[in-house]
């Protein structure tokens, strides 16, 4: 189905941990929960400028998002209510991601910081420095050990958040825009610039593989949860879907009428959302239709 409210741009999506809520960001700027069975529009939240991300953490009750206003708003995604106003980077704010267990929140920005802040306290707890140009996107490892940003100086960071200390720079050779880890950790998915789509061995950090096809910039990345697909959200208008243990491509999805900007399968991965500057975000089904009962 096609979802339309949005009146620019949808640059971000992410279910909820129970895979009943949907939020979406955009340009208009705002956030708006959908009802992913029925498509329905449940709520709308806003801020004072463009929403370039969004995130769940573990437990569901709280949903951040990333703005150009320069904060980040935590929300109660059962009532709506804003619940606090993180304040911090100086300027756009585009990724945002929690820790496995809900007790870290990592963000990155414009001002080329990544930054940690204590969910429950409200407070920032450390400012990561050492990228050049704006970070672009962040994501935790399923064990919490490690972190991952992506930023416009071409480097894909690892970083360790218990400590704030660098790990690993991996040379991504191009802007990285979309950051992902495997659910078993294993790979580490970088998306930019280059049209590609690079898999990392995040314990080596060695590349593993590059996947080629896409002809536009590719601005998200996104593990199925049992890791056995890749998608990613491209400028060319579709997204493709690989199998991470081989590289090989083993779909494109055709539908929207512009650039792709991120991408997010449900937490049972027979759903897949996608946001598009076309102003919609749209939801597809990956279940087969011989494993639909009847």
């Amino acid at each position: 189905m096609t979802l339309k409210s949005h009146t620019g741009p949808v640059h971000a999506v992410a279910f909820s941990p129970d895979g009943r809520q949907l939020a979406s960001g955009s340009d208009d700027g705002t956030v708006r929960l959908w009802d992913p069975a029925t498509g329905r529009s449940t709520a709308t939240l806003g801020h004072d400028e463009w929403v370039r991300g969004v995130a769940f953490s573990p437990d569901g009750h709280l949903l951040a998002s990333a703005s150009g206003d320069g904060t980040v708003q935590l929300w109660n995604p059962a009532t709506g209510q804003l619940t606090a106003s993180l304040k911090g980077h100086g300027g756009l704010v585009n990724g945002v991601a929690f820790s496995p267990d809900g007790r870290q929140l990592a963000t990155g920005g414009n001002d080329t910081t990544v930054r940690l802040w204590d969910p429950a306290t409200r407070k920032l707890t450390d400012t990561l420095q050492g990228h050049k140009d704006r970070v672009q996107a962040v994501t935790f490892s399923p064990d919490g050990r490690q972190l991952a940003s992506g930023s416009n100086d071409h480097i894909l960071q690892l970083w360790d958040p218990a400590t704030g200390q660098p790990i690993a720079p991996l040379g991504d050779h191009s802007r990285v825009y979309g950051v992902a880890f495997s659910p078993g950790g294993r790979q580490l998915a970088s998306a930019g610039r280059a049209l590609t789509v690079r898999l990392w061995d995040p314990s080596t950090r060695q590349l593993t593989a590059t996947l080629e096809g896409h002809t536009g910039f590719v601005w998200g990345v996104a593990f199925s949860p049992d890791g056995r697909q890749l998608a990613s959200a491209s400028d060319d208008g579709t997204v493709r879907l690989w199998d991470p243990s081989t590289g090989r491509l083993t779909d494109t999805l055709k539908a929207h009428n512009g650039s792709v900007l991120g991408v997010a399968f449900s937490p049972d991965g027979h759903q897949l959302a996608t946001a598009c500057d076309d102003r919609t975000v749209r939801l597809w089904n990956l279940t087969p239709a011989s494993d639909v009962p009847g």
